[in-house]
């Protein structure tokens, strides 16, 4: 039984020092544990862990047997001796057999807090720098819709200005027509009047011929 103890104590030192030095292995070890506590690992070790208590009980109460035979007697036995010597080198292990099994339960929960805490940096970390990059691609998108407003500003004020060389022109051109329809109307007028003169000084024209035709007729007759 004491061979078997002295290994159980050694594979758990070496286990502690998996847990304590990051290598390749420690992953491995991490998940070993990881699958011994689902199921029933738990109920297994805590019945593997209650036996050895037992044990170190019993071992506990014979070494006290002992020390009190030794007192009532007033002398000491070899046989006894040699028992209670064994008794407290199997305590012993069975004792740091505990203790290191409390240990490496212990590592193993807080390497998963630490794996899960950095899992959750990380995470965190990411979010962050999304958000910047989206806080820059924001930035870069209103610079963008700046300009974009800056131009069509520019644009607007440029037909402003041409609406209104446009709209002054077309003022100018109904004045224009204005002008030029009223000084037809009156040329109008003006040819009528003409018409009318030509008229009549045709009429005068053809009644002072036929009055030298007629003075003409009368000469010859």
């Amino acid at each position: 039984m004491i061979q078997l103890l002295f290994t159980v104590i050694i594979s758990e030192m070496v286990l502690i020092l998996l847990f304590s030095f990051k290598t390749p292995l420690r992953k491995l070890v991490i998940l070993a544990v990881d699958r011994m506590k689902r199921g029933r690992g738990p109920i297994m070790v805590k019945t593997v862990a209650g036996t050895v208590l037992i044990v170190l009980l019993s071992s506990v109460y014979s070494m006290v047997t002992i020390q009190k035979r030794w007192i009532d007697d007033g002398a000491i036995n070899p046989t006894d001796q040699v028992l209670m010597v064994k008794h407290l080198l199997e305590a012993t292990l069975m004792g740091g057999s505990l203790f290191l099994a409390l240990m490496i339960d212990r590592l193993h929960h807080y390497m998963r807090e630490l794996r899960l805490r950095r899992k959750g940096m990380e995470a965190i970390k990411k979010q962050s720098r999304a958000l910047e990059d989206g806080k820059v691609s924001k930035s870069e998108e209103i610079k963008a819709l700046e300009e974009e407003r800056t131009t069509l500003e520019t644009k607007l004020k440029q037909l402003e200005s041409e609406l209104d060389s446009k709209t002054k022109d077309v003022t100018a051109s109904e004045a224009n027509v204005v002008a030029l329809r009223k000084q037809s109307e009156g040329l109008l007028l003006e040819y009528d009047r003409l018409l009318e003169e030509n008229q009549n000084l045709r009429g005068q024209l053809q009644s002072v011929e036929r009055r030298l035709s007629r003075s003409g007729s009368k000469k010859n007759s």
